[in-house]
């Protein structure tokens, strides 16, 4: 019997994030010179920065290619910053035997299309409420958050929760 996505989050030590529509709304500003801005909910910052600071792998696979998406994860943190992916999948079981992790060990979230084949291969599956019918039918999880709303926080609270990692000294500094 398939273990329910609870128990199955208690086995995760890398979490996979698609970037728009998952830390963002869907909305992006296009402005006279071509730059494409973005909003980013403040909140899944700051889950990501304590998910580090407690040892959990945070990895971004995403097909854009923006240097302030890059400039915004370094900032909390994380180190797994893979830009510009055309096909997510082979990224991510280079990934897994990079770091030699079983995809048991991984969450994926993703939101449309191409993040389907990587919701495939990994151990937990989710995505925000607002993803596209294919992936909410794929998805294990799918979080009550919309993209850019707080579903990343969703993820990463309940699963640092579960690790008794939650609420100690760390919660309090960012």
């Amino acid at each position: 019997m398939e273990k329910n996505y609870k128990a199955r989050l208690r086995d995760i030590n890398t979490f996979c994030f698609d970037v728009d529509g998952v830390f963002t709304n869907n909305i992006v500003y296009l402005t006279a010179d071509g730059e494409q801005m973005r909003t980013a909910n403040v909140r899944d910052g700051y889950a990501v920065q304590l998910a580090v600071k407690k040892g959990l792998r945070i990895v971004i696979l995403s097909g854009g290619k923006s240097d302030a998406v890059r400039r915004r994860f370094e900032g909390l943190g994380v180190s797994e910053i893979h830009l510009g992916i055309g096909s997510k999948a082979p990224k991510f079981k280079e990934l897994l035997a990079q770091f030699g992790l079983h995809p048991s060990e991984v969450c994926y979230m993703g939101d449309d299309i191409p993040d389907l084949p990587v919701m495939s291969h990994a151990g937990l599956a989710c995505c925000p409420a607002d993803a596209v019918p294919e992936i909410r039918q794929m998805a294990a999880y799918i979080s009550p958050l919309a993209g850019g709303q707080g579903c990343v926080r969703d993820i990463l609270e309940q699963a640092l929760k579960l690790k008794g990692l939650w609420m100690d000294d760390d919660a309090t500094h960012w």
